[in-house]
């Protein structure tokens, strides 16, 4: 390994596009778990948010992401986040990967909460994150720039004026040194230390430890989105996801006795997902149970990921509501990086969930993550490549 290289830690959707966002850069992909596996971004079952209709706009895609941030969102950072959302759709068609499209071959838009288009692009009806992990994870694989090395970060090195020069790695072979002129942390975030959480329980915050620890700034850390429906199996641990998009094509919430949750409350159950995690918080905080009646929608063919896990419970969508209830799903907050990723440390930067942008503010529009985290790498990997290299052993700030 040389001062030169770039070690990017963290292989969901943020680290992947990164590391073929810097090609042909020499880049060293560390990652906790084999390629593709364990990663919160093959749990996303909804899809990426792209004002790419013919009524749509990305200025009214970032309008409507400043709304459901409840005034907190960086109205720069939204305009270059939806602006960039056709552009990544291409890229990723390009990559080989097949959304889903209509009878006359247009991409197929879905609807979700808060969103006042449709603008949800998918693939495998409701496993779109799986689908986009297979397709990234391919292309590093291919690329010849692109190192894989298996290991849990423990910290990451510094010079004596607090530049970061590189990760100390923790493998089975024992303790490994990766210095590096840049590192680019894209770790996830920390749904796994919460009781009932859809995230993996891998999903600890790790990244937010280690920039902590080096000195980085932090913002928003105590905004924790929960999403609402939540599959209802057990009271804690990692819970399967009902996704947003059975709201978006007509799926309801209600009580034991058929009657609606979201009676009125604006946008009923396309409000943003904190006014409906509220909702049914209220009710099961009182003990009572709700559910997602689903019954009017194909849920077998346009939701394969959800009628599995149904099938997997002993239940059927399609004869019975789900059984739901709010979970921790995403951080909104994270180290604090400006609109190139950059952390406050030199030669640091995040991507993805382990970064606050500015974008989400105090609540993450659906299906803002993943476009959000692909957008960021291409930012980041142009300003990593405005570096001078150094000479090997020189640490040097962006």
């Amino acid at each position: 390994m040389t001062a030169d290289r770039i070690v990017v830690v963290g292989a969901g959707v943020a680290g992947l596009a990164t590391a073929l966002r810097l090609a042909p850069l020499p880049v060293t992909l560390v990652t906790a778990a084999p390629l593709g596996e364990d990663t919160a971004t093959a749990w996303a079952q909804g899809g990426i948010a792209a004002a790419i209709g013919a009524d749509d706009a990305p200025a009214l895609h970032a309008a409507d992401t400043l709304a459901a941030g409840a005034g907190l969102s960086d109205a720069g950072i939204a305009g270059i986040v939806a602006g960039a959302g056709p552009g990544l759709v291409d890229w990723l068609v390009g990559l080989g990967l097949a959304f889903d499209r209509g009878p006359d071959g247009a991409l197929a838009l879905g609807l979700e909460a808060a969103h006042s288009r449709r603008r949800i692009v998918k693939a495998g009806g409701d496993a779109t994150g799986a689908a986009v992990l297979r397709t990234l994870a391919r292309a590093a694989a291919a690329c010849p720039s692109i190192t894989v090395t298996v290991g849990r970060a423990t910290a990451l090195a510094q010079d004596g004026e607090g530049r970061v020069t590189g990760l100390v790695l923790r493998t089975d072979r024992g303790a490994l040194d990766l210095p590096a002129r840049a590192v680019v942390l894209a770790t996830g975030g920390l749904g796994g230390l919460y009781r009932a959480t859809t995230n993996p329980a891998g999903a600890v915050g790790a990244g937010l430890a280690l920039a902590a620890r080096a000195g980085a700034v932090l913002r928003d850390v105590e905004f924790v989105q929960f999403h609402p429906t939540a599959i209802a199996l057990r009271t804690d641990g990692p819970l399967p996801l009902a996704t947003e998009a059975l709201r978006g094509e007509g799926a309801i919430l209600v009580d034991a006795a058929g009657g609606r949750v979201m009676a009125g409350i604006a946008g009923a159950e396309l409000a943003p997902r904190d006014v409906v995690a509220r909702a049914i918080a209220r009710r099961t905080g009182r003990g009572e149970a709700v559910f997602l009646d689903a019954r009017r929608i194909d849920v077998a063919r346009r939701f394969p990921t959800v009628a599995a896990l149904c099938r997997g419970a002993g239940l059927d969508p399609a004869v019975s509501p789900i059984p739901v209830r709010p979970a921790a799903h995403y951080h909104m907050g994270g180290i604090r990086v400006d609109g190139c990723g950059r952390s406050t440390l030199a030669n640091l930067w995040a991507c993805g969930e382990v970064a606050a942008t500015g974008l989400h503010g105090a609540n993450r529009l659906a299906s803002n993550s993943l476009l959000e985290a692909m957008a960021f790498a291409v930012r980041i990997a142009a300003d990593i490549r405005g570096m001078d290299a150094p000479a090997a052993g020189a640490g040097r700030g962006p």
